[in-house]
């Protein structure tokens, strides 16, 4: 009897060897998959600057500047060339410029309202004297020029003038969320 019970277990051992390796080999189907969600943040990046000038108005050598001083003389005309740098990088934009012109009075045929539109802006549909462009980003920057120059009438009385300005700023904000220039002007004023 021994020696069926040495047979039966040696026979169960192998049928559960057997079992065990058959179990150990086989593959079960699987699949694995992942999504990842990484974030940047867009911008909208603007510059303001214009030539260097001596007094009389004549573009010298230099970097770009922020501000120029000017000798005022009647009839005389004077470079002021304020461009708009928009960054490559910068999303979709409504850029904004408004010019605050104390020679106004004495500026012959409002020069520099004349070159603004000529140069592509285009004034808000209220008047305010604020204009806009719509910037659709390329792979370089760009370059918005505002005006080129400037020009007193020949019977200007500049004696009034001195220390008055003409300033020039500029501003930027996304287009995604603002279906009109009107609209984005008035989220930039709040």
């Amino acid at each position: 009897m021994k020696s069926k019970k040495k047979v039966f277990v040696t026979v169960l051992c192998a049928a559960a060897l057997v079992v065990a390796s058959v179990l150990g080999t086989m593959a079960f189907l699987t699949s694995t998959d992942q999504v990842t969600n990484t974030f940047t943040v867009g911008k909208v990046a603007i510059t303001l600057d214009e030539s260097p000038v001596n007094d009389a108005g004549v573009v010298q050598e230099g970097n770009r500047v922020k501000e120029n001083t000017y000798k005022l003389i009647p009839g005389h005309e004077y470079t002021k060339d304020p461009i708009v740098h928009v960054d490559a990088d910068s999303e979709n934009s409504w850029i904004f410029i408004k010019v605050e012109n104390q020679l106004g009075d004495i500026e012959a045929e409002k020069l520099i309202a004349t070159q603004i539109t000529d140069n592509g802006w285009t004034e808000l549909t209220d008047g305010s004297g604020i204009y806009y462009k719509e910037y659709v980003p390329g792979t370089t920057a760009t370059d918005l020029n505002v005006f080129e120059k400037f020009k007193l009438t020949d019977d200007a009385d500049v004696s009034t003038y001195a220390g008055k300005t003409i300033k020039v700023f500029a501003y930027a904000i996304q287009k995604d969320g603002f279906t009109t220039p009107e609209a984005a002007w008035t989220e930039l004023n709040n």
